[in-house]
């Protein structure tokens, strides 16, 4: 005996992969994903604060420090 399959669990099924295929496609063509993002996003940051702490500041040159 063959075997009796709901027409409409068969399309959502099928609607839903198709979805999730054309889903995958995209992300693989477009993104980075949002952790991706935050961490990059937080590495610069941590990058820049420790240049910026390493930072030097310039002296003031001689003979401006009291003006007269």
């Amino acid at each position: 005996m063959a075997e009796i399959t709901n027409l409409k669990q068969f399309r959502k099924q099928k609607a839903r992969a198709d979805k999730r295929r054309q889903g995958d496609a995209n992300a693989a063509r477009f993104g980075v994903s949002r952790a991706d993002k935050a961490a990059a996003c937080t590495a610069a940051e941590r990058e820049a604060r420790l240049l910026d702490g390493h930072r030097i500041e310039p002296a003031a040159p001689r003979g401006t420090d009291h003006p007269e």
